[in-house]
């Protein structure tokens, strides 16, 4: 099982050139603001799933936590992300169970 996180990116503001990168298969996902770890997940594909955490004019949407999708876009500029590709969706939900023990540390713990 990999462990090998990517290094700490700033997450892209989508109304100025950036790119996001990300897998476009299973993984996990943490963001951070400073110090404060924000959110983390797994997904079958991490690169929409992370995308989601902007507001659907500005991502692809689909997220039922408001709050999240505020939250990361108004800090846009501060909001670093780090990705974890996975080989399949079980490999990334042990690696989010993980995470999960550490729920306590993060802003939106779920």
């Amino acid at each position: 099982m990999s462990t090998e996180w990517s290094e700490w990116r700033l997450f892209p503001d989508p109304r100025k050139l950036g790119i996001l990168v990300a897998p476009f298969g299973p993984g996990c996902y943490e963001l951070r603001d400073g110090d404060q770890l924000v959110l983390y997940g797994s997904s079958r594909n991490v690169a929409h799933r992370v995308s989601s955490l902007l507001p659907k004019d500005w991502g692809c949407g689909g997220r039922n936590n408001n709050s999240k999708q505020e939250y990361v876009f108004q800090n846009l500029g501060r909001i670093e992300y780090r990705t974890l590709a996975c080989a399949d969706v079980a490999q990334a939900r042990h690696v989010e169970k993980r995470l999960q023990a550490k729920e306590s540390n993060y802003l939106f713990p779920d």
